[in-house]
C-alpha cells in the first residue's frame, strides 16, 4: 500500500465490499440523532462480523488495522481522539483470511479505510503520529466529499442506545450466495449468482455480485508481487494484464485498469479481444454505471468495437 494524497478517485474505484456481502438494509434512525454503531468507536473484527463495519462506514468512517505475528493494534488511542467522527475495526490477519484477501494484505500492521462500503488503501507499516493525523485528516476529508458526515457515541457513552438496522430477508439464492461467501466459498458463491441470473436477467443484484466475487475468486491465490511482475514481463499477454487489472480494480485505481486493458484491444485477436472486452463489463458492474469513468471507458471501448 502507498501513503500518496488521498482522494475521491481512490474510493470510487475501489470495490463495494458492502454489496458483495449482501445488499444495503434499511436502517431505523437511532436515538439522538447519532448513526448506529457497530459497537464502539474501537473494536476487534472477524471475517464473520465486517458487515457491521460496513453498516457503520455509511455514518462515519472506519479505520481497519490489520495486526497478527507478535503485531498489536496501535491506533485506537489516536482514533478516539477524533471523538467519534472516526471509527476503528481491528483485525487479526492471522485468523481471517477473507478479510486479508479482500484488503489485499501483503504484511502487518497494515491499515486501510472503509467509507459507504467501499476500500481504501492507506498504507502498510508503522507510522509517527503527525503523519497518522495527517492521513486521518485525509480519511475524513475525502468522507465528507462522499457524504458520510456522521458521528458515533464515544465508548463508555451508552445514552444513545443506537437502535440496529432492520435486514429484510435475501432472496434463496442471494442468501446462499453470502452464506458461500462469509464461509470463503467463493465457487459456491459464484454459481448461486449465476443461477439467480439464470432464473432472472434482470436481477442487477445477483449480476453486481458476481462480478464482485469473481473478482475475489481470481485474486485468491495469487500476490500482487508476482502478478506485476508478470504483465510488466509480459506487456502483451492477455492473461497477465487482465490479472494485473484486477490487482488496479481491488486497490481502487479503476483509470489504471480502463487504460491498460483498452490500450491493448486493438492489438489483439478476436480471442482477446473478447476477453478483455468481458472483463471490462464485470469492472463497469463492479464500479457502477454512474462512475464517470466508467461512461468514459464505456464510450472508449464501445468506439474500438464499432
Amino acid at each position: 500500500m502507498s501513503n500518496a494524497p488521498l482522494n475521491g478517485a481512490n474510493l470510487r474505484g475501489a470495490v463495494d465490499l458492502s454489496s458483495l456481502v449482501r445488499p444495503p438494509a434499511p436502517s431505523a434512525p437511532p436515538a439522538g440523532g447519532a448513526p448506529a454503531s457497530a459497537g464502539g468507536v474501537v473494536q476487534q473484527v472477524t471475517d464473520a462480523t465486517f458487515t457491521a463495519v460496513l453498516d457503520l462506514s455509511a455514518s462515519v468512517p472506519v479505520i481497519v488495522e490489520f495486526f497478527g505475528a507478535g503485531i498489536q493494534p496501535t491506533l485506537g488511542p489516536v482514533v478516539r481522539q477524533y471523538g467519534g467522527r472516526l471509527a476503528l475495526a481491528t483485525v487479526d490477519g492471522t485468523s481471517n483470511p477473507q478479510l486479508v484477501q479482500a484488503f489485499q494484505v501483503q504484511e502487518v500492521p497494515t491499515v486501510a479505510a472503509v467509507i459507504g462500503g467501499r476500500p481504501l488503501q492507506l498504507f502498510s507499516g508503522m507510522m509517527p503520529e503527525a503523519e497518522l493525523r495527517t492521513v486521518l485528516d485525509q480519511v475524513l476529508a475525502l468522507a465528507a466529499q462522499n457524504g458520510v458526515t456522521g458521528t458515533i457515541p464515544t465508548d463508555g457513552d451508552d445514552e444513545a442506545d443506537p437502535a440496529e438496522p432492520v435486514e429484510e430477508p435475501l432472496p434463496p439464492l442471494h442468501q446462499e450466495a453470502y452464506d458461500a461467501i462469509t464461509s470463503g466459498d467463493f465457487a459456491a458463491a459464484i454459481k448461486a449468482y449465476e443461477t439467480a441470473i439464470a432464473q432472472n436477467p434482470r436481477d442487477q443484484l445477483a449480476v453486481a455480485g458476481l462480478a464482485q466475487v469473481s473478482l475475489l475468486a481470481r485474486l485468491e491465490p495469487v500476490t500482487a508481487d508476482a502478478v506485476r511482475s508478470a504483465a510488466a514481463a509480459n506487456p502483451t499477454d492477455v492473461d497477465a494484464q487482465l490479472a494485473v487489472a484486477d490487482l488496479d480494480v481491488s486497490g481502487g485505481h479503476l483509470d489504471d485498469a480502463f487504460a491498460r486493458l483498452l490500450d491493448l484491444f486493438p492489438t489483439l485477436d478476436a480471442a482477446g479481444k473478447n476477453a478483455v472486452r468481458t472483463r471490462l463489463l464485470e469492472f463497469f458492474e463492479i464500479a457502477g454505471a454512474d462512475d464517470p469513468r466508467v461512461i468514459v471507458a464505456r464510450r472508449r471501448l464501445t468506439g474500438l468495437l464499432y
